[in-house]
């Protein structure tokens, strides 16, 4: 059966029902990790997720598969020697999803780093690597890579690769390699509590957020993989708790600022690095790092004080753009799960970036983490629950992604078929399907087809149209308005396919325009 709301609702106390050796609560990129993991060594897993698939902070990143240059500094060797593999992994098995993108670090007199600083860090982050990845280009040579870039005292640039992807198609991918693996996956069921019997976690109580109702699961073990809201379910031991951090982005019209490069540079303000970088057609500034200090429970905004502090680091280091606020396209903040010992003194920058993972009978918690590692921080998940299994961890490959079958799709480039490739893996025989039936048409200047949306539509679970627009596909953040002016064309195509009535149609629409005039625009 197709993967949407009418097979949800049969399926659901159905799949209430089973026995379950595993249960992953929270469906961003760890959670995915975990089940893709589990699912491939047979375990009878099962992912529930709050919301959406990748709606909390695996939808709103950076955007960076990354090593985490930064973690050299503070010498953390292992972070980054792990990170670079990986990146290095996901790069080679899904091209069109994971691609490698170009950074620069502008050289200043008197700056730091300097050129020779910065060459010795990426020499070790190059060795842990196994390959020379950058080259100092003098400031003659940089004109031609940075045009519009601040001159004034710049002595040059160094280069350097790291890698960009869609964080909530990855998301997605990863979660169809785990339901082909036999596993599934379920959005809009809310933990309510853990269930804990005998001193020993045997299962959960979630509600339907679509019906209100409440099922009891069973299972052998349960992995909290909650990002930002791990501290609601877990047993607390200790002063360590989740410290949430906010980071928030500003979206361009890429003729606006035109970057072929990602070019880092320290933020006058606070000396913290910050990023302008393309992205889907468009070009990206982030991002910011403060205490989250809203509800969970709502989408994260950006706040009037972080789009000046992102407009200055544009005014800094492109002068001769004058990029405004209403030059901004869309918005978007996710809350970093950060893991915090409590030490008042420590600013959000200076906190460590490692994860953590406590563990009590039938029950184990991931906290913290990057998104680059999911794979590392799922099998350490897996070796802390195979005991509650009463079974060994055993070895089971490791690539993420299964090669992903030839399929002609005519009217379409060779990057285009890449890129449906990456970010649709085993389901490209689906999307092509579809593909024949809507045709190969970009949705406005993007990159993402009609034939995407429908498809999501059809077979990606979508419950609420925010899911569609903002995770499904990114039109949501690429398009003006939201894709206002778009809607019509929308509604003709998915509304079908989505099996809504008009009244459901007209309350969804007025809901999700709501929701990305509050989160996703400017706030004033």
């Amino acid at each position: 059966m197709a993967w949407n709301a009418a097979w949800r609702a049969e399926a659901l106390p159905e799949l209430a029902a089973r026995d379950w050796d595993l249960i992953v609560v929270g469906g961003g990129i760890t959670g995915a990790g975990i089940l893709r993991e589990a699912a491939r060594r047979g375990w009878c897993c099962l992912l529930i997720e709050q919301r959406d698939f990748a709606w909390g902070t695996s939808s709103r990143s950076s955007k960076m598969v990354h090593g985490g240059l930064r973690y050299i500094a503070k010498g953390q060797f292992g972070l980054t020697r792990d990170s670079v593999r990986e990146r290095q992994r996901l790069i080679g098995e899904a091209p069109g999803l994971v691609d490698p993108l170009s950074f620069i670090m502008p050289h200043y007199q008197g700056g730091f780093p300097g050129p020779r600083v910065f060459g010795t860090l990426l020499s070790v982050y190059d060795a842990l690597a196994g390959r020379r990845n950058h080259l100092f280009h003098r400031l003659e040579e940089l004109r031609y890579l940075a045009p519009g870039l601040k001159e004034e005292r710049l002595l040059g640039g160094t280069r350097f690769q790291d890698a960009v992807t869609d964080d909530a198609r990855l998301v997605m991918r990863v979660l169809g390699e785990a339901r082909a693996e036999g596993a599934e996956a379920l959005n809009g069921l809310k933990v309510i509590e853990l269930d804990r019997r005998d001193g020993r976690v045997q299962g959960l109580v979630a509600e339907d957020s679509e019906s209100g109702e409440r099922f009891s699961f069973r299972a052998r073990a349960v992995a909290l993989a909650t990002g930002a809201w791990a501290d609601a379910l877990r047993q607390k031991h200790g002063s360590e708790h989740i410290r949430p951090l906010r980071g928030s982005h500003l979206l361009l019209p890429a003729w606006r600022l035109p970057v072929a490069h990602a070019f880092s540079f320290m933020h006058g303000q606070d000396k913290r690095p910050v990023f302008v970088f393309p992205w889907e057609g468009a070009t990206v500034v982030g991002t910011t790092d403060l205490d989250h200090r809203a509800t969970l429970d709502d989408d994260a905004a950006i706040s009037r004080e972080e789009v000046d502090y992102l407009l200055a680091a544009c005014a800094q280091q492109f002068p001769s753009a004058q990029i405004s606020a209403a030059d901004v396209r869309s918005t978007w903040a996710g809350v970093r799960p950060v893991v915090s010992d409590g030490a008042p003194s420590l600013k959000p920058s200076d906190e460590k970036r490692e994860h953590a993972l406590w563990v009590e009978p039938g029950c184990v918690t991931l906290a913290g983490g990057k998104l680059t590692t999911f794979r590392l921080l799922a099998l350490e998940v897996l070796a802390a629950c195979a005991p509650m299994l009463e079974r060994p961890l055993e070895a089971a490959g490791e690539q993420v992604f299964e090669p992903v079958q030839s399929i002609d799709l005519p009217g379409l480039t060779p990057p285009q078929q890449t890129r449906l490739r990456g970010r649709h893996g085993r389901a490209l025989p689906e999307l092509a399907r579809v593909l024949k039936a809507v045709g190969s048409e970009c949705i406005g200047h993007t990159d993402s087809l009609w034939a995407e949306l429908a498809w999501a539509a059809e077979g990606e679970l979508v419950l609420h149209l925010d899911d569609l627009l903002l995770r499904r596909t990114r039109i949501g953040l690429l398009l003006a308005d939201g894709g206002a002016h778009e809607m019509p064309r929308i509604r003709a195509l998915c509304q079908p396919r989505l099996g809504w009535d008009d009244t459901r149609w007209k309350r969804e629409e007025q809901d999700y325009l709501a929701l990305w005039r509050r989160c996703y625009s400017l706030p004033y």
